[in-house]
């Protein structure tokens, strides 16, 4: 063995001392990035689980394996919960993640070659929608020929007219789109979802929604509702605003039921992971009973603390439309530094954001690894009870860090001394552990 290659107990020691340090520092954090949120402990009770150890191939009452009586009883609640959250006729939450529900949407609905829509990666659209020169589920592994929208900066949102006038161009030359993807990763205001499906019905087409960052929201009864709104499917993640598991939901219609059922399995699954679906059941509960307030709250949230910041002198975007409508807020750091620099920065006293693309960085010669801005969301610090004041006392910590150049010692006990009385996840039926207690099972 060489010299400094671990051996195996060393190797296993080291893993659950990183687990449990990780857990340490979350509970003197401000956890802060969009995508990410705290489970409630008994999501975190249905991961440890054994249904993590089984398999449950097909539909609920359908498997092609025995031993599946109450892993059908829990996928089926968490059916029949789904449709009232997304007011949905068909759900299949046996997708694995957001990105592998866009791939089985993709699959069910285009074939390689057919053109679909998306927003750049610039404009918020996730990689998953994006080109094959990028890399993105859409190009590279769909093999589908991905347009981009025209998008208006101003409003941050997609342009209609001038969408509506690419599509009559496109058509002109022989290309109809098969897909209309709308929803995204910096998700700051709802998409014109009655517009473009109206556009989609001239062209035959579909047209997708991607919620993985907003299905919390949507749970909640606000920002908005894309089936209602005429959308054909709606893809999520499950751990973002909805606080679940990492793990992956489609809402769709009746019609496309067997679609969409044949793909995710056989096509593109095997084991679907019925932990996390158990989580997800959980979640889809916890949404029903708590989300009404605690997605209003998220919401309230992200406009005080970016109406704070912008206060101090943070270039916050989107200020005439009063920064957002969900639970991010996207911020221009270049008068101080990139959003590398900046994360980093804050990172160093414990307030833990992402950096991430502005819509003009392409134009001014920047990319992902040193953009001019960063993303922030509020959802994980609101589901750990947190209000308006503390919004404000975040802004100010931020302000120290960004602009003042404080020391990264002082900013991380101020953190600490506010996070103190924050331990517990809110909106959820039981809460007996701390939000970030390491639960040894060993």
């Amino acid at each position: 063995m060489a010299k400094n290659e671990l051996n195996a107990r060393e190797a296993f020691n080291k893993i659950l001392s990183s687990m449990e340090a990780h857990h340490e520092v979350m509970k003197n954090a401000l956890p802060m990035i969009a995508s990410e949120n705290v489970p409630s402990p008994v999501v975190r009770e249905a991961l440890a689980s054994d249904f993590g150890n089984r398999y449950a191939e097909g539909w609920v009452g359908e498997r092609v394996y025995a031993g599946c009586r109450y892993l059908d009883e829990v996928e089926a609640i968490a059916i029949e919960l789904g449709k009232k959250l997304f007011h949905a006729e068909f759900i299949d939450v046996r997708p694995v993640s957001g990105v592998f529900a866009n791939l089985a949407a993709f699959s069910a609905f285009a074939n390689p070659g057919d053109l679909v829509l998306s927003c750049t990666i610039p404009t918020g659209g996730h990689i998953s929608h994006a080109k094959k020169t990028l890399g993105g589920t859409a190009g590279a592994i769909r093999d589908l020929d991905v347009q981009n929208y025209p998008f208006d900066e101003e409003n941050f949102n997609i342009d209609v007219d001038k969408t509506i006038s690419l599509v009559k161009e496109l058509d002109s030359k022989g290309k109809k789109p098969k897909i209309f993807i709308l929803g995204a990763s910096v998700f700051l205001f709802p998409h014109p979802v009655k517009e473009i499906v109206e556009l989609a019905k001239t062209y035959d087409s579909k047209v997708l929604y991607d919620g993985a960052h907003v299905a919390g929201l949507i749970a909640g009864g606000i920002f908005q509702d894309p089936l209602g709104e005429g959308a054909d499917i709606f893809t999520m993640s499950t751990h973002k605003t909805l606080a679940g598991p990492q793990h992956g939901t489609i809402a769709s219609w009746s019609k496309y039921s067997e679609s969409i059922k044949r793909v995710v399995f056989p096509g593109l699954s095997s084991n679907h992971h019925l932990h996390a679906v158990a989580g997800v059941a959980i979640a889809f509960a916890e949404a029903l009973e708590f989300y009404h307030e605690y997605a209003r709250n998220i919401v309230t949230n992200s406009k005080t603390l970016g109406q704070a910041l912008y206060e101090r002198g943070i270039n916050v975007l989107y200020e005439k439309k009063g920064f957002t409508d969900s639970h991010m807020l996207l911020i221009d750091v270049t008068k101080y530094g990139n959003g590398f620099e900046i994360e980093k920065k804050l990172e160093k006293c414990n307030i833990i954001v992402n950096r991430n693309l502005l819509p003009y960085d392409k134009r001014m010669g920047r990319d992902y690894r040193a953009p001019g801005g960063i993303r922030i969301g509020t959802q994980e610090l609101t589901r750990l009870g947190m209000g308006k004041s503390e919004m404000v006392e975040i802004a100010d910590l931020m302000k120290s860090v960004i602009i003042d150049d404080s020391d990264p010692e002082k900013i991380r006990s101020k953190v600490a001394e506010l996070r103190k009385n924050f331990q517990k996840v809110k909106y959820c039926f039981s809460s007996i552990h701390d939000a970030y207690d390491y639960i040894k099972i060993r």
